[in-house]
């Protein structure tokens, strides 16, 4: 894959939906219900007589999802691409743009590859990535090469213009995803998040 010309970046913030109030009438994925739907979304997977030779997660979001759909299948090739797209609550860069670094595709001639992520929203970011690999292939330091590819996604929105291969459930409602739902932890937030119950080595 090749990178993109970045644009310039906004002023706001990158906030996920984890440390916002807006859009409070939200869907609440927990840690319990994803465990139900990565086995249900798997299912779909094999049930469907395709199964990948190698999952490329859509970081940030699709790389726990990747993950555990990886170890339900069977799969054990991995791989990223960074996409970004999202710059705060509802606001998006006019097109999502491919970051580096650049996964190594050094091993993938003619092969099944599963693109994952957690929601395919507006779709462009999954549209784009899958585009990129059913046309030009993956990127081998110059040399493409053509692949099998399809996509699943934890949840899609109703305007997505992108329809996934895989999807466990259709919502308009902004997603509260377990990973992301709490805010990032920083130093000054340490006393708050029970550090009595941390390894006594970290710090040291």
């Amino acid at each position: 894959m090749t990178d993109a010309s970045k644009p310039a970046p906004t002023a706001t913030p990158f906030d996920d939906g984890a440390t916002s109030d807006a859009a409070p009438d939200r869907e609440e994925l927990t840690w319990e219900l994803f465990g139900r739907a990565e086995r249900e979304l798997s299912a779909q997977i094999v049930a469907s007589g395709w199964v990948p030779d190698l999952i490329i997660a859509i970081a940030r979001g699709g790389l726990i999802p990747a993950g555990a759909i990886g170890y339900a299948i069977g799969v054990k090739a991995m791989g990223a691409v960074n996409v970004e797209f999202y710059t705060g609550v509802g606001q998006t860069l006019a097109e999502p743009v491919v970051l580096p670094p650049l996964m190594d595709a050094s091993d993938l001639p003619g092969k099944k590859v599963l693109v994952v992520d957690d929601v395919a929203d507006s779709g462009k970011t999954l549209k784009m990535v899958m585009e990129l690999l059913q046309h030009r292939g993956l990127d081998l330091g110059g040399e493409t090469v053509a692949v099998d590819a399809r996509s699943a996604v934890i949840y899609r929105k109703p305007r997505s213009i992108f329809e996934p291969d895989y999807c466990w459930r259709v919502t308009d409602k902004w997603i509260n995803f377990p990973w992301s739902v709490l805010p990032v932890i920083s130093p000054s937030s340490l006393d708050q998040e029970g550090t009595d119950q941390l390894d006594p080595r970290i710090g040291d």
